[in-house]
């Protein structure tokens, strides 16, 4: 059991991967998702995650859909049946029409489900595999089916009795009707009527007459109006009528008991399959809810350290910040660090609101997710096993309990310590907060130096002078900063690896406009050591961030360089083709100037009265003309130079020859051979990548 679940917010993690979900029971099976640390599984539920993923960008591409290619699957088309699958076990009880529909409609989708995911069964096998759970009942829905009303209601068709009885029914109603009206012509006019309309009463036809009039009318009272000026009257002559009436829907009702009853025991004998469909589409659902969370937020399938441990997050990002800064249009800033059997602790510092906490709780909540075979928001995830995560971030103040933020965290704390193993991951929000710096900070070395030991992974954040220089002078713990950006005295969230952070009081104090006198005064009491420590901080930073701003320049460098040889590659291929053009269309001259000469030939044999003279000069016109053709042929299949063996068509360039390049019109000296036959030459101060014909 995870312990820090609650405090990650793993629950609106949850909340959140459910609301890609379509059914209720998909919803229910993504809430309950829990992280645990049996390898196998998860690896397994990662890999059919990573599988569904493909099958929905496949989905979401432009390819044309045919004969095994992948349908979107509608999950919110499915209906909840889980009442009528409780139902179905209990044996006697019988399901009403809409529950019967509901199943019919659940069966008919499983069917066309299982077909889609078994005709790309070769590409998706983990999907097929849910495929083949889904029995094919769809013959059993067709078969009774066509008994039903779409809401539910039996349709005469049902059966043959219940046709009978309803045609019973509709001639007994007309028969009411008939003696209604003749009651009401009879009393149209002599004011026993309230109205003259015709209305029923406890599933009797009744006629609306004034109350002081009753006497005037034999006849059953069914109730009155409101007002009490109104009684419901069942005239005598009509009430064997009715009673008919009565007894024929109450044998329709039998019927309908009868025909519900017959389908219930046919579903029934299929019970244990639709129980298992229903199961299986709740699964597909909610691997097909984390796929689609995973596609919405570029996630990836984190990976389990299978030798050494190793915690490792590339462009990590916390998805419920995520949502709330998609909605307000502004970016997430990513967060990357590695930690290994080596390095096992990160320390971070720096600025407030600069995202400690942030990093802490990203790396939490996607541990969780992780263990929970939920794909997580980054490039790239690699976790250790972990048996759990313990956490002690934000206000642990207690006023029912009377503790202050400090004794509410040593506690916390002190839970941690007991339980935390060589398999946990720990983090630990402002370490030796809410008490004095110096005490604080002592502490806090001693509870990290502590957890160190447990062998456990660890992550926590510090403003404390002694944390920081216990990070960088203890083996095994990485120093890392939040960024902040000198200039404009902001925090820019990025996570630095390498060296400690500033905490930035002043700086955030000078920027929120404090009185210069009180920030003068600040300074001029920061202890000297300390003071001397920010400047070096300072400093450092600005290095860092130097070197940075250099390796990208070079990267840039790098890549304009690359262009270049691309460009000049394809500017060589460009002219080998244009040659080859111009080879290929001498060739076809030469062709056409042979069956010119060809045909001339036979031109002279026709119009030649002398046949065997008429054949000999044809035979030698022939002749001749194959050998021109040969020896010009011959011409034109040589190669042009450009293309012939280096050997034969240019003298051997080696490394400091010099040589003149066709572009500049300049003398300059070969460097190295490069691969392609490209070679790298120098002319006064440019260097450049030029094929051997430039």
């Amino acid at each position: 059991m995870f312990s820090s679940t609650a405090l990650l917010q793993f629950e609106e993690l949850k909340e959140l991967v459910a609301s890609y979900a379509g059914s209720a029971a998909g919803q229910a099976r993504v809430h309950g998702l829990e992280p645990h640390h049996n390898r196998e599984e998860l690896e397994d539920a990662l890999a059919e995650a990573g599988e569904t993923i493909a099958y929905l960008r496949e989905v979401s591409s432009a390819q044309a859909a045919g004969r095994g290619a992948a349908i979107r699957l509608r999950f919110h088309q499915l209906r909840e049946i889980d009442t009528a699958v409780g139902t179905l076990r209990v044996e006697g009880a019988a399901l009403d029409g809409r529950q019967i529909l509901d199943l019919f409609h659940t069966v008919v989708i499983a069917g066309e489900y299982r077909d889609i995911l078994l005709s790309v069964a070769e590409r998706y096998p983990r999907l097929s595999q849910h495929a083949r759970r889904l029995t094919d009942l769809r013959d059993l829905a067709r078969r009774y089916q066509r008994a039903f009303e779409p809401d539910g209601s039996l349709a005469d068709d049902a059966s043959v009795a219940l046709r009978r009885i309803r045609r019973d029914i509709e001639r007994q109603k007309r028969s009411i009707q008939e003696s209604l009206d003749r009651f009401l012509r009879a009393h149209r006019n002599d004011g026993t009527l309230q109205e003259e309309f015709v209305t029923i009463r406890d599933d009797r036809y009744v006629v609306p007459i004034v109350a002081g009039q009753k006497g005037r009318v034999d006849g059953v009272i069914h109730g009155s109006s409101g007002t009490g000026h109104t009684l419901f009257v069942e005239p005598l002559e009509t009430i064997a009528l009715n009673n008919q009436l009565v007894g024929l829907r109450e044998d329709e009702l039998r019927e309908i008991e009868r025909i519900l009853a017959e389908i219930t025991d046919a579903l029934r004998n299929h019970s244990e399959e639709i129980t298992e469909i229903a199961e299986t589409l709740a699964d597909l659902d909610c691997i097909f809810a984390k796929a689609g969370f995973a596609c919405d937020y570029n996630a990836t399938i984190p990976s389990f350290s299978a030798g050494k441990r190793k915690l490792m997050l590339r462009e990590a990002r916390h998805p419920l910040l995520e949502t709330v800064l998609r909605k307000q249009r502004k970016p997430i800033v990513p967060i990357s660090f590695e930690l290994d059997e080596e390095h096992r602790c990160l320390l971070i510092s720096g600025p407030n609101t600069g995202g400690k906490t942030v990093t802490m709780k990203t790396t939490g909540l996607l541990a969780l997710m992780a263990h929970a075979a939920i794909p997580v928001p980054a490039t790239e995830a690699e976790f250790p096993l972990l048996d759990d995560v313990l956490a002690d971030i934000g206000d642990t103040q207690s006023i029912e309990e009377s503790l202050s933020s400090f004794s509410g965290h040593l506690l916390h704390v002190k839970q941690m310590l007991e339980h935390v193993t060589p398999d946990g991951l720990v983090l630990l929000d402002e370490l030796g907060r809410a008490t004095d710096p110096e005490e604080g900070g002592a502490l806090g070395v001693a509870i990290l130096d502590e957890f160190r030991k447990s062998g456990a992974f660890c992550l926590a954040s510090t403003h404390l002078l002694p944390l920081k220089l216990y990070g960088a002078r203890t083996p095994g713990v990485l120093n890392a900063s939040m960024g902040f950006d000198e200039i404009t005295l902001q925090p820019t969230y990025q996570l630095r690896l390498g060296a400690p952070g500033k905490s930035a009081g002043l700086d955030i104090a000078t920027r929120l406009e404090m009185p210069a006198a009180v920030l003068a005064h600040a300074r001029s009491v920061m202890p000297r050591m300390q003071a001397d420590f920010q400047q070096l901080l300072t400093e450092l930073h600005a290095q860092m961030e130097e070197n940075q701003r250099r390796g990208q320049e070079l990267e840039e460098a790098k890549e304009s360089l690359a262009r270049r040889e691309v460009e000049l590659e394809r500017e060589a291929t460009r002219r080998e083709q244009q040659r080859q053009r111009e080879w290929e269309k001498k060739s076809e001259s030469i062709l056409a100037a042979f069956e010119a000469r060809a045909q001339s030939a036979l031109d002279q044999i026709a119009q030649n009265t002398e046949q065997r003279k008429a054949a000999d000069q044809a035979q030698r016109a022939i002749a001749r003309t194959k050998r021109e053709f040969r020896e010009e042929a011959a011409e034109a299949m040589t190669p042009p130079p450009e293309l012939a063996p280096a050997a034969a068509a240019r003298p051997q360039i080696e490394e400091g020859a010099k040589v003149r390049l066709r572009d500049i019109r300049e003398v300059a000296t070969v460097r190295r051979l490069l691969k392609n036959g490209m070679f790298e030459v120098e002319a006064g101060f440019l260097k450049m990548h030029v094929p051997a014909e430039d």
